[in-house]
């Protein structure tokens, strides 16, 4: 008989799964990632072509990876062997979930070390650290901390142990009431952000440079890019979504709950540019500073202005709480896994889970110092002597989030709109409308493993 809820608890409400589930998907990479790209590859133009790409992949293999996690009831591993059985399918299916988790748990232990900066520079904003810095300055503050291992370690601990507190304490008391005080807390800082920012005076100038359309700079890398970005954004393909899914009322809609996620995870990346552009022209600072801009130009920028103290330590604290949700719904489905096939307690298993991905992210402190040269070997191909390798750090980020993420995410849409029954798909979704679903499941099947299949072999630079 099929389960009507998870072991592990349920969520107490609709609003609550799509405040965890964006949760989930809102991380650095919507604060300060999609703002700048989006900036250099034809503003509102790229932002119409990626949230065509929303449509055409995220928002489909959303819904696909919610409805196995509903229908199985159980962490990623043990549901997509539970469905392969049901459905009659090779036990390699099982594989689907094991990728999922595995990808997961290494960004964690990578997403730990960078939110340790954010925390770090918390305290550093509250404390007047940028105050009377010029760009050297800043820059020199910054490589300050990530080249030293005690202080980079230090805050990388702080953090993982903020996640094992909240995963310990379970679905209702830990995941859920987090959720419920960062989610809206997070909203309310960036519109406080943005205010600041419209009170500058360079607020339409920021407002061009993320919105107006520039067709000249799209080229095919520019759709690609887009691509990419509307599936890494919303936390596919590593398990996070799979198990939040799992703890979902069997009455929600999954299609209205997954559009709702996926609208907060989209106005939450075009508000962060909002609030960011117009305080980097404010500055006169280059809006093209790509990755830098969180940590080297825009503390220069809180340095200059009025209140900058306060609103440095306010944009800060918005990261943190970004990164907090995220990396608490990475942890969650191998603890889960924990718990249901070694019987351990979730305090126990979040620790473990905690203190290993802590050990594995002890790899990524070190790669921005004492072992910033790298590791690797030199091959020959086609005629040229190719390095391959980097720092542990380069070498986990390449391998989920240019292999790891693609295959789970291609994985669960040729699962569900090609091994699952039509009949089971219909009866866990729940559409009204054959023609809506009908619709659905075509861009399921088709038009999303192209494009993420595209992704992938872009990013490998095969095409």
């Amino acid at each position: 008989m099929r389960r009507e809820t998870s072991i592990h608890g349920q969520w107490s409400s609709k609003l609550i799964f799509v405040l965890a589930a964006t949760g989930s998907a809102v991380g650095l990479g919507n604060i300060w990632r999609f703002p700048y790209i989006a900036g250099e590859n034809g503003g509102g133009a790229f932002v119409l072509i990626y949230l065509a790409c929303i449509l055409a992949i995220g928002l489909p293999i959303m819904m696909a990876e919610i409805s196995l996690g509903r229908r199985g009831r159980q962490s990623p591993i043990n549901t997509m062997a539970t469905l392969s059985r049901e459905e009659g399918l090779s036990r390699i299916w099982g594989m689907v979930g094991w990728i999922g988790v595995a990808a997961g748990f290494m960004i964690l232990s990578f997403y730990s070390v960078v939110a340790g900066w954010s925390l770090s520079y918390v305290f550093r904003a509250a404390g007047g650290a940028f105050s009377g810095l010029d760009a050297q300055g800043v820059e020199a503050l910054f490589n300050g901390l990530v080249s030293d291992p005690e202080r980079l370690l230090a805050w990388h601990t702080l953090f993982m142990i903020m996640n094992v507190l909240v995963v310990a304490r379970g679905v209702r008391s830990g995941l859920e009431q987090a959720v419920k005080f960062l989610m809206p807390a997070l909203f309310v800082l960036l519109l406080v952000m943005v205010g600041y920012a419209y009170s500058l005076g360079h607020f339409g100038e920021g407002l061009r440079f993320l919105f107006k359309p520039d067709f000249s700079q799209v080229t095919g890398d520019t759709i690609l890019l887009a691509m990419g970005q509307s599936f890494f954004t919303l936390s596919l393909g590593m398990g996070a979504i799979m198990i939040y899914g799992s703890y979902l009322s069997s009455r929600a809609s999954i299609a209205r709950t997954s559009a709702a996620v996926v609208s907060a995870d989209t106005a939450v990346a075009l508000l962060a540019g909002m609030a960011i552009f117009p305080i980097v022209f404010a500055s006169g600072l280059a809006a093209d500073a790509g990755p830098g801009l969180i940590f080297m130009t825009l503390p220069l920028a809180f340095a200059e202005m009025p209140f900058g103290l306060f609103f440095g330590t306010l944009f800060f604290v918005l990261l943190v709480m970004a990164a907090w949700t995220s990396s608490i719904s990475l942890m969650e489905p191998a603890v889960a896994w924990l718990s249901e096939n070694r019987d351990i307690e979730r305090p126990m298993a979040a620790v473990i889970v905690g203190a290993i991905a802590w050990l594995l992210g002890i790899g990524t402190v070190l790669s921005f110092n004492l072992w910033s040269a790298g590791f690797g070997f030199h091959v020959s191909w086609g005629g040229e002597v190719i390095y391959v390798g980097g720092t542990i750090f380069d070498i986990l980020e390449y391998l989920t989030v240019n292999i790891l993420l693609p295959l789970g995410g291609l994985l669960i849409a040729l699962f569900v709109g090609w091994r699952m029954t039509r009949r089971s798909v219909e009866d866990e979704l729940g559409i009204g409308s054959r023609l809506i679903f009908g619709a659905w499941y075509y861009v399921l099947r088709f038009a999303a493993p192209i494009g993420i299949l595209l992704v992938f072999l872009k990013a490998i630079n095969i095409i």
